[in-house]
Formats: structure tokens, sequence, C-alpha cells
């Protein structure tokens, strides 16, 4: 009996030898995936962390701070799928061992991510859910946090819809203008509490936001004033690249005022810090708004030296829609200046490296620039030149009539729109030639950008639904009605059985927890924590949220987030490409859109 209690006793030892060997490897890897991802090399960081994973632990905290950190270093390397997993572990975990402050944190982490790859409504559940859980706790700093995040959820999402079609900024639809209000309001509040706190740098990222909201609005007044606190801001802070988005913003602004020398005052400065950082991308941005200011003052020499340097950059870089972009300009700007020659030269250009990329709205704008200067230099359609004749063929193709004969009357004796309902007695009338034709025909089309355009509705499929994580309670009604089957009842059972599960989807799998490592001991500690934190009220919409994060997973790791398509010499905020979309789409507005008539099926 003695010998068996001394082999007992040393296998024992044995084990608690293996395990505490195990707990400290698992934490000198993450410890070192910490100091690599601090140091900036979050690659070679994740390395570590998933080796500290493969290890294990049995220390839940331990194992949700790696899954914290190693969320963090995938979404700064882009790889939002692994990002989203890892998040939902720490979340997961965090509420199982009742960590409400490890719970607030990793729901923030799952709602940026979920905005980063377009899920708002998923992202603006769980930023609430971390202001929630931080107003509970008095814990002002994560408060702050949420606000900001719920701010910058709605921000993303108001613009995302903005971009998507030909607003101008101040005439949005009203769902983008309510979830840009609601940004504001959010940014507002951010501002409240870190100025209480004394956060200047806090203050400085809430005041760029909360300028770049108010110019989606439309508020340019207003986004003047919070972009020059923003610019104060990082010039206390030595913050160059700051700074230099300061001055582009201001410039953004001041353009919509009306007040271009200001405005190219403002991109004078950000491409004098562009150079000073060495960023050939950022410089090109800054002449290319250069230029397109300098074509809005009528100094059409400065204008195009500002073009070439964008389209020399483009070319370096390799950025073809920045190259095609700096000849449109060219373009224009030459057709102003009366050399039609080059305008030609700039126009072909346009449309070839167009239809290189594959941009229509590129196209149709480089085709319609093409018809306008052949009239100008009086060519027939039938000219040797076969681009231009088959630019002329494909516009008329487009349009389902004859070649015109004549120049449009809208091209006549135009002014230079309105930019903003703010900018009053400035530049009441300019030259009705070249770039300010753009402007007018741009301002012109507003009405017919309003139109609805009908569209046959995409129909359900039933495997689909039946795999969707939405409550069926509200689409019963619909398919009963619309679905007429022997298997309809087979069918509203299957969706019921799926919605059943729903709760036990929502409890804790340890299974699928990667890295944990449980022991009698830990396991009756696992299930402790496991009953005391249900027996909290949860949030159905949290809960649904969790689901639907959960299920997406395959799908996002399919694609990459949503992304516009620009080249990195073009700038984000580019007023003048909303010139080119609208001119791309002058013929397709005119038409009228019948709806799709759905032919019944032949089969009895």
């Amino acid at each position: 009996m003695e010998e068996n209690n001394v082999l007992i006793s040393m296998r024992e030892d044995r084990s608690f030898h293996v395990r505490y060997r195990m707990e400290a490897s698992c934490l000198e890897l993450a410890l070192e995936g910490e100091r690599l991802c601090k140091a900036g090399d979050c690659r070679a960081g994740v390395s570590f962390f998933e080796a500290a994973v493969q290890v294990g632990t049995e220390d839940l905290k331990t194992l949700s701070a790696i899954y914290s950190q190693l969320g963090n270093a995938y979404f700064y390397l882009h790889e939002y799928a692994k990002a989203l997993e890892y998040h939902h572990h720490d979340l997961t975990l965090a509420r199982t061992i009742g960590d409400l402050l490890g719970e607030a944190k990793a729901s923030g982490n799952l709602g940026n991510t979920l905005k980063v790859l377009g899920n708002f409504e998923e992202a603006i559940v769980c930023c609430q859910r971390h202001l929630d859980i931080s107003r509970e706790l008095n814990d002002k700093v994560g408060e702050a946090r949420a606000l900001y995040n719920l701010g910058n959820v709605y921000h993303s999402k108001g613009k995302n819809v903005a971009s998507a079609g030909t607003h101008d900024p101040g005439e949005l639809p009203d769902d983008v203008k309510n979830a840009l209000q609601k940004a504001a309001n959010y940014y507002e509040e951010n501002l409240t509490i870190v100025t209480e706190l004394g956060d200047r740098a806090a203050q400085g990222r809430a005041f760029g936001n909360l300028g770049n909201t108010h110019y989606l609005l439309g508020n340019f007044r207003s986004a003047v004033l919070a972009h020059e606190q923003r610019l104060l801001i990082a010039k206390e802070f030595g913050d160059r690249s700051a700074e230099r988005r300061a001055y582009s913003n201001l410039g953004n602004a001041y353009i919509f005022l009306g007040d271009f020398e200001t405005a190219a005052e403002y991109y004078r400065r950000t491409l004098q810090l562009a150079r000073q950082l060495k960023d050939r991308a950022v410089e090109a941005q800054a002449c290319y708004s250069l230029g397109n200011t300098y074509t809005l003052l009528q100094d059409y020499e400065k204008a195009i030296d500002y073009h070439l340097k964008h389209l020399a950059i483009a070319q370096e870089l390799n950025d073809k829609i920045g190259e095609g972009r700096a000849c449109w300009s060219l373009g224009n700007a030459y057709t102003a200046l009366g050399n039609h020659d080059q305008a030609m030269h700039f126009a072909e250009k346009h449309l070839e490296i167009s239809r290189e990329v594959g941009d229509r709205s590129g196209e149709l704008t480089a085709r319609l620039n093409l018809s306008d200067l052949q009239m100008v230099l009086g060519l027939s359609y039938s000219t040797n030149n076969s681009m231009m004749a088959e630019s002329q063929a494909a516009d008329s193709s487009l349009n389902g009539t004859r070649p015109r004969v004549g120049r449009r009357h809208s091209m006549e004796n135009m002014e230079l729109m309105k930019l903003t309902p703010e900018k009053k007695n400035s530049r009441e009338t300019m030259a009705d030639e070249g770039f300010f034709d753009l402007l007018s025909r741009f301002q012109s089309n507003r009405m017919d950008d309003q139109r609805y355009h009908f569209q046959e509705k995409n129909r359900f499929s039933a495997a689909s639904v039946a795999t969707s994580s939405t409550p069926p309670k509200t689409m019963r009604k619909s398919f009963s009605a619309s679905v007429v089957s022997p298997h309809t009842d087979e069918f509203l059972d299957l969706l019921a059985s799926s919605q059943s599960r729903r709760l036990d989807d929502q409890r804790a799998s340890f299974s699928n927890l990667p890295g944990l490592r449980l022991n009698q001991h830990s396991s009756q500690s696992v299930l402790s924590h496991l009953m005391a934190s249900n027996n909290r009220e949860l949030d159905d919409d949290f809960f649904d949220t969790l689901i639907k994060c959960q299920g997406s997973r395959l799908d996002d790791q399919r694609c990459a987030p949503p992304s516009s398509a620009k080249g990195p010499t073009v700038p984000d905020e580019d007023f003048f490409s909303l010139i080119l979309r609208s001119q791309a789409k002058r013929m397709d507005e005119q038409r009228v859109h019948l709806p799709s008539v759905i032919k019944g099926s032949n089969s009895s």
C-alpha cells in the first residue's frame, strides 16, 4: 500500500511539473508575442501567440488575454476573418468567467471588426454592449472608447451608402443623414468625456472624425471649426501625418464654401508636408487637388503643371486609375485654354486607360469628351482615327439614336454650379466651356438622380432561409401566402426546428475554444462560472449578434472587406469624382426603367 501511495504521489508530482512547465511555456510565448506586436512586428507576434495557444493553458484569464491580442494582431494585419474568430472566442470566455470588463473590451473589438467587414448593424449592437457595460462599471475611459467606436460605425455606415451613389455632400438620403447625425452626436459625447479626462490625443481624433462627419452632412463651417481644432492638437503633439490630414480636410471644406484661394493654400501646405514625409502617393493627391482648384480659379497654366506632376507620380506608382483621372483633368484644362489638340490627346489616353482598368464610368466620360472635342474641331464621324470612330459608335448604340450632328444645347451658356447653400455671391458666372460645363451638367442631373428605378425583387431560396439565423416568425405569413406546395408544412417545420436550436447555440461550448486545457479542478471552476453567467439576464439582440458572427465566419473568409475602387494617388474625399460619375451617367439617367414582367412557368 505504501509503495502504491508513493507511486501515485510521484505521478502526481510529475503531472504537476508538466502542467507547470506548460503554463510557464504558454505565458512566455504569449509575452514574447505581445512584445513583438508592440514593436510593430505583428506577423511574428501572431506566430508566438498561435504557439502559446498550441501549448494551451488552464488559466482562463490568460487565455482570454491571448485571444484578445491575437484578434487585435490579425486586425492590424487586415486578416479580419481570423480577427473576428478570436474576438468571438474572447467574448465567449469573458462572459463565461463573469469578467464584465473583459466582456466590454471584447464586445468593442468585435464591433470594430464587424464595422470593417461592413456588418454595421451587428457592429452597432456589439459597440452598444461595450457602452452599456462601461456605464454599469462607471468606467469613463471605456465609455469614451465605446462612444468613439459607435461614432465610427455610424460614420462608416453613412459614408458607405453615400459613396455608393452620386451624392454631393449635404445632398444625401434621409437614412444616410440620420446615420451621420448619430455619428456626430456620439463624437460630441466622446469629446465631453475625453475633455474631462484631459486626454488631448483622444480629443484630436474625435475632432478629426467630427469634422469629416460634418463635411459629409454639408455642414462645412462646422467642419472647418472641427478640423482647425484637429490641426491645433496635431501641432501640439508634433504629429505631422495628422497635421497633413487636417490641411487636406480643410482644403476640401473650403472648396465647398467657394473660397478657392484658401482651399489652394491648405492644399499647398498638404503638398509641403507630404514631401517632407516622403509620401509620394499623398504628394500626388495634393497635386491633383491643387490642379483642380486652380482650374476653378481659371489659372489653367498652374492647373496643368500640377496635373502633370500628378500624372508623373501615378505612372511611377503604376496607379492606372490615378493616371486616368490625371488625363481627364488635363483634357479639361487644355480645353479651357483652347488647346484642343492636347485636349484630344489626353481624352484619348483617358479612354484607353478606362478600358484597360474596366472603368465604365471613366470610359463613358471619355467618349462624351471626345464627342464634344470632335464637334469643336469639326471632325466627321467617319474620321480615320479608329478610337474616336469607335467611341462615337458606342455612344450612339448606348443611346439607341443616330449620331449627333450639332452641339448639345446643354453645353451652351452655362454658369458654374452653385456648390453649396452656404456659398453666396461667389463666382456667379464663369466660363461656359471645358471643366465648367461638367460642373453645370452635374448640377442639372440632381432631379433625375432621385427617380426610383423599379427592379425585380430577389426571391428567397429555401436553402438560404433554412440555414439563416434570422427568426422565421416574420416570414411565416409571406411564405404561407406565396409558396403553394404540398411540402410547405414540412418546410416550415424545418425552419422551426433550425430556429429551436438557437438556445443551444448560445451556450458556451468549450470544445471549440483553442488552447483551453481542463483538469478536474478547472472543469469545476468553469462549470461554476458558466452557471453564474447563465443566471444573468442577457440581451436577445446581443445573442442574435453572436449567432450571426459565428455563422458568417465561412463567408468572411471568402472575401476581403468592402473597398472603394480608387487609386492611391486619388484623394479619399474627391469632390471632382462626383462630377466624373455624374457625367458618365447622363445618358442612362434619362431613360425610364419600367418594372420587370415576371413570366409564369410553362410547366403545369
